[in-house]
């Protein structure tokens, strides 16, 4: 997690708000910190004072109290408020639970499938969805598509290049940073290019972006974090939720909430293309059929 807190308290918090804070604790302020810790720490105090008692509280400005409901995708701290309180009247969902060294075969198994379960879950319920059908309308008006991502989320990407290709789409993909600006250099504003990046700082995920924006190129990235560079640079955004770690450190689960996104997008830009996109899938089914014993 992104900040040290007891589970117990952790318990008496929404976790919604939980999924929330985790996606933008690193990018805040120190001033908007110390306001989200008094959140996750004094959840129903936060919910019952004014903005000038939170404030105090705190140790931070009203105006601070305000970009934190803003960070966490509120219109303003009534809202937050409002939000919090109905929260704490819902059942809570079972907190993520991290690998450890010690965890047998059994553990690890049900650990790793329970983060899976509670990424897809948090992902659907973060999503937005006015972000999603333009990402929709986007791909189903675009010439051409490339999808680019590096080391594991070139595999997604790749899974993503296979589904698309399969209803006729002009499509490109490559794991290598160099081919992926060669490939955005022949693109135009009728093009548009699907990165996933988890963590949303990949450098030369970012140059290939930044380039492709120069060509008007629209972007639609697939990331975890909300206000990460590759956010900044996008034309739409689609945000997952997977934050389980392992021992190591690692991400459990974050290649599944991406997959299942493209597995939407693709599923849902085949039902907007009616007849003549399943035509298209039907003669790509048929000619895999050569492959088939």
């Amino acid at each position: 997690m992104p900040f040290n807190v007891a589970e117990s308290i952790l318990e008496k918090i929404p976790h919604k708000f939980v999924v929330k804070i985790q996606a933008v604790y690193d990018s805040l302020k120190t001033a908007e910190k110390k306001a989200a810790d008094l959140l996750i720490n004094d959840p129903q105090f936060f919910a019952n004072a004014t903005i000038i008692e939170a404030g105090d509280r705190a140790g931070c400005s009203e105006a601070t109290i305000v970009r934190l409901a803003q960070r966490l995708g509120y219109k303003g701290y009534p809202e937050l408020k409002a939000n919090l309180i109905e929260g704490q009247k819902q059942k809570h969902v079972e907190l993520y639970r991290d690998i450890n060294e010690g965890d047998n075969c059994e553990m690890v198994v049900s650990k790793v499938f329970k983060a899976s379960i509670q990424a897809l879950n948090d992902t659907l319920n973060t999503i937005d969805m006015n972000e999603y059908e333009r990402a929709v309308d986007a791909i189903c008006n675009a010439n051409r598509l490339a999808f680019c991502g590096v080391g594991d989320a070139a595999a997604v990407a790749q899974s993503g290049y296979h589904k698309f290709i399969r209803l006729g789409f002009n499509a490109f993909v490559s794991p290598d940073p160099d081919v992926q600006l060669i490939a955005a250099s022949h693109l135009a504003s009728n093009d548009v290019m699907i990165i996933i990046s988890h963590s949303g700082k990949t450098k030369s995920i970012l140059e290939v972006v930044k380039y492709a924006k120069i060509l008007g190129v629209k972007i639609i990235s697939i990331t975890n974090y909300p206000f990460s560079p590759l956010t900044k640079n996008s034309d739409i955004v689609i945000i997952t939720a997977a934050f389980t770690e392992h021992m190591k450190g690692e991400i459990i689960s974050k290649r599944i909430t991406e997959l299942c996104v493209l597995e939407a997008l693709y599923v849902s830009v085949l039902l907007q293309g009616n007849s003549k996109l399943a035509k298209k899938l039907e003669r790509s089914n048929s000619a895999l059929e050569l492959n088939k014993l």
